[in-house]
């Protein structure tokens, strides 16, 4: 009966099923990042905290879910209730980070607490630039706290005494700030967000790489419980931690722990596969790896066989009109050419996609890895000589 119910709350009642679960694991960061990449999967988008409209619990708006107080890394349970009857006290709530600063307790929402709210995004309605407000944030702390020992010993200056009895933000104004700097990178913010909040809730680092994935048609980590033990598999991942050991025999080997927008799970590298892809084995590099699923002990891991840099994955493109790829001949031949060129299919890695017709009429199909290829320049070259127009690239924009 409490399977039907829920399962018609999910079906009826997604974002609000959604937010219950993501409010229910608050202190679970790994069923909070489980359950955000779930909501991503139904077309539910979890927007990061917001220090004007987070409350203590993950509150669903529209069709959104907003990211709630609780899930927050340093916030305690005084710090969000100080941060949300501060913010109750005005219409519209904090204006700036010297607002902020101001008026919360900042021996209960210390530095680090600020720290974190910054870099999650917490402040990004108020201004986008989480480095600018990480440099702004020494100064303008310094400035709260000396303004209100003089509110308490009765010293406030002439334009405090005008702000507070007009209301205006000239108060604040008065607030130091830091020379102008860019804002961090996509990679650097991201970085920063799992550093200090556990997960990432802008975006996630291998989105970019999504299309990458697809064509290369490896699997999401989330779906290896589901493979069958040994089955080979082809994964798109970033390397989130690695540790080297050396065996009793001395030979060197590794234990990592992998990451895709999906989830984690853990791999180990052998001396055999360990000395062959050593060099690029470090952490938070984007790999597609080839390897073995182990299963064992109601543990699955994936055994490391081989990898590559996926910036450096290149793909074979081939141009085709509509009469070559209906004509029986030259399909044949293109076949042949490619089979000569695929060798060993376990490392034939490179993909093949088939560009048929014009202009605005064609159509891109990716041929099945029967038809990969091992060295992408010498089939491009076998290729041309054969009358095809076909060139490679690579795999990922911009590699």
């Amino acid at each position: 009966y409490v399977t039907y119910q829920t399962a018609y709350l999910k079906a009826n009642y997604p974002v609000e099923y959604m937010t219950a679960l993501l409010t229910a694991s608050s202190d679970n960061q790994d069923k909070v990042e489980k359950y955000r990449e779930n909501c991503q999967k139904m077309g539910i988008n979890v927007e990061p905290p917001d220090i004007n409209r987070s409350d203590r619990n993950f509150k669903p708006i529209d069709k959104k879910i907003l990211f709630g107080f609780s899930a927050v890394k340093n916030l305690g349970e005084n710090a969000i209730e100080t941060i949300i009857n501060s913010r109750q006290q005005t219409e519209a709530g904090f204006e700036s980070l010297a607002d902020f600063c101001s008026r919360i307790d900042l021996r209960i929402v210390n530095k680090r607490a600020l720290e974190t709210l910054i870099l999650s995004g917490a402040f990004d309605k108020l201004n986008p630039n989480r480095n600018q407000l990480m440099h702004d944030m020494e100064l303008t702390i310094a400035w709260a706290q000396k303004r209100a020992k003089e509110k308490e010993s009765g010293q406030m200056n002439l334009f405090d005494m005008v702000g507070e009895g007009s209301d205006s933000e000239d108060t604040f104004e008065q607030a130091p700030s830091a020379s102008p700097v860019p804002d961090f990178s996509l990679q650097e913010k991201l970085r920063l967000e799992k550093e200090h909040l556990g997960f990432y809730v802008s975006e996630h680092p291998m989105k970019t790489l999504q299309k990458a994935a697809q064509i290369l048609s490896p699997i999401n980590l989330t779906d290896l419980e589901s493979q069958k033990g040994r089955t080979r598999v082809s994964v798109v991942v970033m390397v989130n931690a690695l540790k080297k050991i050396t065996t009793k025999q001395g030979k060197p080997m590794a234990f990592l722990t992998l990451e895709d927008a999906s989830g984690q799970s853990e791999a180990v590298v052998f001396n055999e596969s360990y000395e062959k892809i050593q060099d690029i084995l470090v952490e938070d590099a984007h790999l597609i790896i080839w390897g073995k699923i182990d299963k064992r002990d109601d543990k699955v891991q994936l055994i490391v066989e081989e990898a590559e840099e996926i910036e450096k994955v290149k793909m074979i493109k081939i141009e085709l009109s509509l009469d070559q790829a209906n004509d029986n001949v030259f399909q044949s031949n293109l076949k042949g050419i490619l089979q000569e060129n695929s060798g060993d299919r376990n490392k034939a890695k490179i993909p093949i996609i088939a560009i048929i017709g014009q202009g605005r009429e064609r159509q891109c199909v990716r041929l099945g890895q029967n038809y990969w290829v091992q060295d992408e320049g010498a089939a491009v070259q076998s290729l041309k000589n054969a009358g095809f127009r076909a060139s490679d690239e690579p795999l990922v924009t911009g590699a």
